[in-house]
């Protein structure tokens, strides 16, 4: 659905993109996450065609987006930070002018906004004025006319950014429910939000694509985790005879667990190594898995060696 290859943007001295490539398959859900003045606002605006990218090429849906712009914004959902959205309007009329901006034929309207209104739970607000309406009801409104013409992609920019956390549930329900027809794009410096809607995540920062892989390979680590039911002796200098094993750390818990953390040397899995030591000398075996890093501290560490 999207391909990005070695897309490089400046404004003026300041480099915002730096040889930025990505693919998006058709029907993923995928984060483009950053720190504010990463690149991301940059990328989304030259996916949409908003604007140019100083060297690159960028297609959706197999068409190229400086060829023919309008061609690919008439299939593209775009919802900005700030939806543009027009306070004296009730959210028919807004819906109904949108309709007609997107070119929608007149005898489709009525069921388009019919199936957005529904889409979004806007239905009992279809007469109420927009500046009249909640922040979180704004932004369903800029959802609904974003996904008006059935767009095959959607492009969210920041959805969640000054709502409160009622109103973020809300809109992350609505964004898997939309994800049922239609590929979804969206960028946010909010960890929580990639980690709760996103499969993958494309992780920019100065510009540069840092990381893109699917959450559970980012936050996969080659260490283990051992609990044992009770306290042994020798625990650790046994596990760090093991040749593919490089440290092992004691690890404090609440309930006073025997716990260890186990880091491993060359990506070697640690899990059946450490099975085979464990029931060779009866350790009593309360837990062992793979040890995992939260995505918070995947963008630290990112962050910091950047």
């Amino acid at each position: 659905m999207i391909n990005v290859h070695d897309v490089t943007k400046s404004y003026g001295d300041v480099q915002a993109l730096r040889g930025v490539s990505f693919d998006v398959a058709a029907g993923e859900i995928v984060g483009l996450l950053g720190p504010n003045g990463a690149g991301k606002t940059t990328m989304i605006k030259i996916l949409t065609g908003y604007l140019q990218p100083d060297e690159g090429t960028v297609v959706v849906d197999e068409i190229d987006v400086l060829d023919k712009p309008i061609e690919v914004q008439s299939r593209i959902g775009y919802l900005p930070e700030n939806a543009p959205l027009y306070p004296e309007l009730s959210v028919q009329d807004y819906l109904r002018m949108i309709a007609d901006l997107r070119q929608v034929p007149p005898e489709d309207q009525t069921e388009r906004i019919s199936d957005a209104v529904v889409d979004t739970s806007l239905v009992e607000y279809l007469n109420r004025p927009i500046g009249k309406l909640s922040k979180g009801l704004r932004q369903r409104v800029g959802l609904a006319q974003a996904i008006l013409h059935r767009p095959k992609l959607l492009i969210l920019d920041e959805p969640t950014v000054g709502l409160d956390p009622t109103q973020i549930l809300e809109i992350r329900k609505l964004i898997k429910r939309l994800a049922q027809n239609s590929t979804i794009l969206f960028s946010s410096h909010i960890l929580p939000e990639v980690e709760a809607l996103c499969d993958r995540a494309i992780i920019i920062m100065n510009g540069r694509i840092r990381a893109d892989a699917r959450l559970a390979d980012l936050e996969a680590t080659d260490n283990a985790i051992l609990v044992l039911q009770k306290r042994v002796g020798g625990v650790e200098a046994t596990l760090k005879q093991v040749t593919a094993i490089d440290k092992v750390e004691t690890m404090r818990t609440s309930d006073g667990v025997p716990s260890y953390r186990i880091y491993g040397k060359h990506g070697a899995d640690l899990c059946p190594l450490v099975y085979d030591v464990a029931r060779q000398n009866d350790w009593p075996l309360r837990e062992l898995r793979r040890d995992a890093r939260t995505l918070e501290s995947v963008f630290n560490e990112m962050a910091t060696a950047a």
